[in-house]
């Protein structure tokens, strides 16, 4: 007889799990000193449903993740290499607070890995800023300050 294993979802705790992990998760990330400003603004409700349903997917659950291709729903952020590092950091804190096995943490972070390239853009380092690159994306319009005082 066939011993069946079970998956990562059922691993991390399930629905109930996964949902105290990732609300732990956006809260960190939307109250970061680092990279919060990035979530200025957005809905914390529906981004943190979106991340429950992209862990879900990934790791095995019964829920499938429907929001939009990550490289288009990050598009008009400017989001920079490290900024993609330290969302990982408090992701893998996270994990770490939440005593996700070691194995489950490993394949997770691959999977959020995987899709860098997505979200940065195609061809930015990890460690290293592109400013060509981060120039050409669409910011949101902010008022420029002098900050000498001059005119």
């Amino acid at each position: 007889m066939e011993t069946l294993h079970p998956s990562d979802f059922d691993r991390v705790g399930g629905e109930q799990g996964l949902r105290r992990i990732i609300e732990d998760f956006t809260a960190r990330v939307f109250g970061d000193v680092m990279i919060g400003f990035l979530f200025e603004g957005k809905p914390h409700a529906r981004i943190t449903e979106m991340e429950y349903r992209f862990a879900a997917a990934h790791l095995g659950g019964p829920v499938g993740y429907t929001g939009r291709p990550l490289g288009e729903a990050h598009r008009s952020s400017p989001i920079l290499g490290g900024h993609f590092q330290r969302r990982r950091k408090i992701l893998l804190d996270t994990l770490g607070d939440h005593g996700v096995p070691e194995d489950v943490v490993a394949r997770w972070l691959a999977e959020v890995d995987r899709h860098r390239d997505a979200i940065l853009g195609r061809g930015v380092d990890a460690t290293h800023c592109d400013h060509a690159a981060q120039a050409a994306r669409p910011r949101a319009s902010r008022p420029s300050k002098n900050l000498l005082g001059g005119s």
